[in-house]
């Protein structure tokens, strides 16, 4: 033992790891490729270990004895018997089950292990997949159940590796430019180019689906594009918004030979199906009632594509995920800042659009000059005394709405503008009646859902070009909005305790620049929303960033 060391093990899974020790951020980095943070303090941060953060690990590549070398040499006791057990059977359980093709166009699900093959035979859930297979010894079932198999598996706590391949789609040459049509030279950078080539795998069965995870502003777009170019097939790609699926267009139009007829657009505006075809979950998901079907879904299974890009995957709608189990033999790329989702349905990424492929540190791409340096600082500001009383009485809900709208939160607005003044400026909130009031008596312009597309991409220009250096702007700014040059974030108010958001909107001030960037999250002081703010944090934590908390 070595009670110098940084890192407590205990017997149920927890992992404590001690902030202000000199071990400190290497053992954080390492406890990343395998263990999630849910606790973060001031002097000791808590991890957790789940079979989905050793499935992904192990989908990675993470051998099992470098997890235990490292627990060993961080550990400042010995480890729990019973922790390595769990960690080695969860590991291990990736790549028992392996889902290849068969004959007589069935896919064939080998076990293994014998005790868990046994269980899947005795499984009343499962037993309706399997068909007979002339007379073969074996579990089979229907090519097109393939993607129902493995999400049921998951469910059951069993992982598939799978095997089957891909269908190329229809074919569609296309190849990036080594000049942008802005006269700027473009390479893929080195990070880019290994997550490329991970999820693609050469071509082979191996790769293919999954998950790239990268933070803000360190060109997930331009992996999708890169990815595009290896599969040089018929695209589907799923934006958040119509702003983001311009956003798309305008990168294809400038970063690669293709023309601009070859783009399609499905939208509310558009609905065109081209060799590349931009749309949005909303769009997917649009009916008129909620008893009419999903009729846009059809977009997944009527065209030969060869490549379906899912970007800012964490916010996969339910319909969509139905609708993906039917697509298993199409390439699916997921691209985000997090896998965290605030459902709990992060397992079903794994199992219907594939592992985590690729992820890095925000902290690395930021050392290497990738992203922009940021400060975050979470100010605490009292209630006034009439607040005080309204928060006193109210119910829980009520409760969060009163402190998120503390009128306090103005004058420190006022306050950080001052000392920010020239600087390009984002004031984001989840209330619209709190922004909007904001906004009209500080003069600024706004951008909430109820802004027409062309006013609020007039607006976004104007801020690109430094015309507008302050921009009021609702949850809509969340996701896909390219605002190179914002350095400064304001958050009025959140959703709640939202990791995935809270990471979200640092990423829309992380563009590199030659000054640093900074992070500003007001929550009332001693409120419900205080303790939602330290949940918000979790993420981002766990990426090396450390909250400075003051007090107004």
């Amino acid at each position: 033992m070595n009670s110098q060391k940084p890192l407590i093990i205990q017997s149920d899974r927890t992992l404590m790891l001690e902030v202000g020790h000199p071990g400190y951020v290497e053992c954080r980095d390492f406890l990343a490729l395998f263990a999630e943070l849910v606790k973060s303090p001031e002097y000791i941060h808590t991890y957790r270990v789940t079979p989905l953060s050793l499935w992904n690990a192990a989908a990675l590549g993470v051998q099992f004895k470098d997890i235990v070398e490292g627990l060993e040499n961080f550990s400042r006791h010995s480890i729990p018997p019973n922790v390595i057990a769990d960690m080695r059977e969860w590991h291990e359980s990736y790549g028992k089950l392996v889902l290849q093709k068969a004959a007589q166009d069935c896919l064939e699900l080998e076990v293994k292990d014998l005790s868990i093959l046994e269980r899947i035979r005795s499984n009343k859930s499962l037993e309706h997949f399997w068909v007979d297979n002339n007379g073969l010894a074996g579990l089979f079932i229907p090519q097109a159940r393939r993607g129902d198999l493995k999400h049921a598996l998951i469910k059951a706590g069993y992982p598939v590796r799978d095997l089957c391949g891909y269908l190329d789609g229809e074919r569609f040459d296309l190849t990036l430019r080594s000049i942008d049509l802005e006269g700027n030279s473009f390479n893929l950078r080195d990070y880019q180019k290994e997550a490329i080539d991970l999820f693609y795998c050469a071509g082979q069965k191996t790769g293919g689906s999954g998950v790239i995870v990268l933070p803000c502003g360190s060109g997930k777009t331009i992996i999708g594009l890169g990815t595009m170019a290896q599969v040089s097939s018929h695209t589907l790609i799923i934006a958040t918004n119509n702003i983001s699926v311009q956003q798309w267009r305008d990168e294809l139009l400038s970063k690669t030979n293709i023309q601009a007829s070859d783009i399609g657009e499905f939208t509310g505006r558009i609905k065109e199906i081209k060799p590349i075809t931009i749309t949005t979950y909303q769009m997917l998901t649009y009916r008129r009632t909620k008893d009419e079907p999903l009729h846009n879904l059809n977009i997944f299974t009527e065209h030969n594509w060869g490549l379906i890009i899912y970007d800012e995957v964490h916010m996969l709608p339910a319909p969509v995920f139905r609708a993906t189990t039917e697509i298993q033999a199409r390439r699916r790329l997921g691209l985000t800042a997090t896998l965290v989702r605030e459902d709990g349905k992060e397992d079903d990424v794994f199992a219907l659009i594939g592992p985590k492929r690729y992820d890095i540190p925000w902290k690395t791409l930021e050392s290497r000059g990738y992203i922009a340096q940021a400060f975050c600082t979470e100010f605490r500001v009292p209630l006034s005394s009439e607040e005080e009383l309204r928060y006193a009485h109210a119910d829980k809900r009520a409760k969060f709405r009163i402190a998120a709208e503390n009128q306090r939160k103005k004058e420190l607005v006022c306050e950080l503008l001052d000392k920010h003044a020239g600087e390009s400026i984002l004031i984001i909130g989840q209330f619209i009646s709190q922004i909007e009031k904001l906004a009209k008596e500080l003069g600024l312009h706004i951008i909430t859902g109820k802004t027409r597309d062309d006013e609020r991409e007039r607006l976004y220009d104007e801020f690109r070009q430094g015309r507008i250096k302050i921009l009021v702007v609702s949850k809509v700014a969340n996701f896909a909005v390219d605002l190179p040059d914002a350095s400064v974030m304001i958050q009025v108010s959140g959703t709640f305790g939202s990791r995935q958001e809270e990471a979200q909107r640092l990423g829309r001030i992380l563009r590199p620049k030659e000054h640093t960037s900074h992070f500003y999250t007001l929550v009332s002081k001693g409120t419900v929303e205080q303790i939602f703010g330290t949940n918000r944090q979790l993420f981002l934590v766990e990426q090396g960033y450390r909250y400075q908390i003051r007090y107004f």
